[in-house]
């Protein structure tokens, strides 16, 4: 054979491609041999007869019979092979992993002889559903037992419950504030037929899976309209109605109707200033979900004392909002120019800040007066001024001093506002301190990622932006900064769980109350007097 190797290739006699003995010593020292060996084969007459006889079987789905039973005798006496009868070449090795393709191999002992064991089809696994388009339904012992609370509650009311008579139902069964009882309430009866039957709140409760739902979900449900998929100002107002109507904490404001809706309306702003991060006008569960909201609205359920609910609900912060409104608005028409909000504070800001805040580039004023800030666009205000720490305030004021925009503040941008401090500090024989220094200063305090520029993520993870705001515009807290009262900065660290604004609406409050005390002590003294002069008559 080796001498046959040496030899022309094309020489040989097919008569050898079916002799079984040629040793695997030859082929591997004769790569090429190999593949002139296969040609010949499939040359043969024979080869082409048995390849067309196996496409055939295969084609009507018979068993592949290499062995030769199935063709003519002359082809299956006269196999040209050089492999063992009975065997076919083994497979190429495949993953089975990584691949996206799937062969599926029937069951059955194989007609092919192949060494390969036979593949059974994998058991499928059967996947539990996991998301349900209305809400996961309860399972039965919680619905069972849910069921036996509702018919406590609606025994002896066989037509069902009306408005001042499900406050309970809130409460016991729905685990909701109290005041959102005639939310609910409404929810219920769509018909607006004054009633809510068993079966109805069973069918809204249960078999409409709000049961199974957590509380967030629960009260944007009860809030939110039908065709709406957020939450705006207007679905808030029942909640507040029945709060101010409700709560030992507001009954004085009975007599006051105006200062009532005053009240929900300052709660509304307040909401969306720290809630609606989007700033959209349109709350989204997400939105309500990351908030503190809710836990806020189940405190003031709890807490008699609604001036200890410091988040969104508190009255002494109501009032500091609305009397500070009250002095800027000195013609009382609800509406504030420029000239009034630069007396804010006692002067404390700057014309060029107030000018930024009238260009309407942090937030769009509401009020359809032209040049004019209305009482909600002065809620938005205070909130950013008084506590410069908070998230919402940062993107406020950052709005302003970026004045071109493009999300980050300059050293220029920076400098063009202070350019004022710097001139008032002069007019109020204070020592100036020059911009470069300044400049220093905030770097070192704010370490922005990129020394040139600051951008709104550089100020948000920092504790110290709330002064680089007041350096930059405002004058009274800029000194303030730089003269820190130790024991102020004592009062802070005892109380770290109240914001910048919690300090200011307090103290705000005492000295507002002092000076109606002392007015109300002055009238109260004139009318002694009046009445002592008219005693003889």
């Amino acid at each position: 054979m080796d001498e046959c190797f040496k030899g022309d290739i094309a020489s040989l006699d097919p008569e050898l491609l079916q002799v079984p003995e040629v040793s695997p010593s030859a082929v591997k020292s004769n790569p090429g041999v190999a593949e002139e060996l296969f040609d010949q084969w499939l040359s043969l007459p024979e080869t082409n007869s048995l390849v067309k006889s196996l496409l055939n079987n295969a084609k009507a789905g018979g068993p592949l019979n290499v062995s030769g039973t199935s063709l003519s005798g002359n082809a299956s006496n006269s196999l040209p092979s050089m492999f063992p009868a009975g065997s076919t070449p083994p497979l190429s090795p495949r993953s089975s992993s990584g691949s996206p393709r799937i062969i599926k191999h029937k069951a059955g002992p194989s007609a092919l002889g192949s060494p390969l064991k036979l593949v059974n089809e994998p058991v499928k696994e059967l996947i539990p559903q996991f998301y349900f388009q209305y809400g996961r339904p309860p399972p039965n012992e919680l619905k069972e037992r849910c069921l036996f609370r509702v018919n406590q509650f609606f025994y002896g009311h066989m037509n069902g419950l009306q408005i001042n008579e499900f406050k309970l139902v809130t409460k016991e069964i729905c685990k909701l504030p109290s005041f959102f009882s005639t939310a609910l309430f409404r929810k219920i009866d769509v018909d607006c037929t004054g009633i809510v039957t068993r079966d109805a709140f069973v069918d809204f409760w249960i078999n409409g899976n709000i049961l199974t739902k957590d509380i967030g979900t629960q009260l944007y449900t009860v809030l939110k309209q039908p065709d709406n998929k957020y939450l705006v100002q207007d679905d808030f107002k029942p909640v507040l109605r029945e709060l101010l109507a409700t709560h030992p904490g507001l009954e004085f404001l009975q007599s006051t109707p105006e200062f009532q809706e005053r009240y929900a309306e300052t709660v509304i702003y307040r909401i969306f200033f720290y809630v609606n991060r989007s700033g959209n006008g349109h709350l989204t569960l997400r939105e309500l979900k990351r908030s503190n909201l809710i836990a806020s609205m189940q405190y003031a359920d709890e807490e008699e004392d609604i001036n200890k609910v410091l988040r969104y609900f508190s009255y002494e912060h109501f009032y500091v909002i609305y009397c500070k409104f009250w002095e800027l608005d000195t013609d009382h028409d609800f509406l504030i120019d420029k000239e009034n909000l630069i007396r804010y504070g006692n002067h404390a800001l700057t014309y060029r800040i107030v000018d930024r805040v009238f260009s309407q580039v942090p937030r769009k004023f509401t009020s359809k007066v032209e040049g004019k800030m209305g009482y909600e666009d002065f809620v938005y205000f205070i909130l950013s001024e008084e506590d410069k720490s908070s998230e919402p305030s940062i993107e406020y004021w950052f709005k302003c001093i970026d004045i071109d925009g493009n999300g980050v503040i300059t050293r220029n941008e920076m400098q063009f506002f202070y350019e004022e401090q710097l001139h008032r500090m002069e007019c109020m024989a204070q020592e100036p301190v020059l911009f470069e220094d300044i400049l220093c200063q905030i770097v070192d305090m704010i370490h922005p990622e990129d020394e040139r520029c600051f951008t709104l993520h550089d100020l948000k993870g920092n504790k110290l932006s709330a002064s680089v705001f007041n350096i930059l515009f405002n004058l009274n807290k800029f000194m303030a900064f730089e003269t820190r009262d130790p024991f102020l900065i004592r009062q802070e660290r005892e109380n770290p769980n109240l914001t910048e604004w919690d300090r200011f609406a307090h103290r705000e409050y005492i000295r507002l109350s002092m000076e109606e005390d002392a007015e109300d002590a002055s009238n109260g003294s004139a009318d002694v007097w009046d009445e002592s002069l008219e005693a003889p008559f």
